[in-house]
């Protein structure tokens, strides 16, 4: 069993910087797939970025590219969503997500691959 904590959400202003943590626990951490979705009321969990288990390539959606970055520190056992040049549509309630399964690059952004996930951490962005 697996439990991801999320943590750092809360109130930006529109250009400013958020860091977001996820703390994982109950398995080795490298071994896991890792994600960040978002989601607004009433639509589905979107795809933000991703961490590959073993080497950790990591991979974002277009919309969040050159500005949100992901990392993990195996050590802590906590990866990272880096969050720069925030704007109002960023803002929804984050969670963190991790698979046991090596994903394939194209099913990263499917939420239904990953088995684990966190209770959620609400970004808002304001101008």
């Amino acid at each position: 069993q697996v439990q991801l904590v999320e943590s750092g959400g809360g109130l930006a202003q529109v250009g400013g910087s958020l860091r977001l943590s996820c703390a994982a626990s109950g398995r080795t951490f490298s071994t896991l797939t890792q994600a960040w979705f978002r989601q607004l009321p009433g639509k589905e969990r979107e795809f933000v970025a991703g961490l590959k288990r073993g080497m950790g390539t990591t991979y974002a959606t277009d919309s969040v590219k050159g500005r949100f970055t992901v990392s993990r520190d195996n050590g802590k056992n906590t990866n990272y969503l880096h969050m720069l040049s925030l704007k109002p549509e960023d803002t929804a309630v984050y969670y963190c997500a991790a698979s046991t399964g090596g994903l394939i690059v194209s099913s990263l952004s499917d939420a239904s691959k990953y088995e684990y996930w966190g209770q959620g951490t609400q970004v808002t962005v304001s101008s």
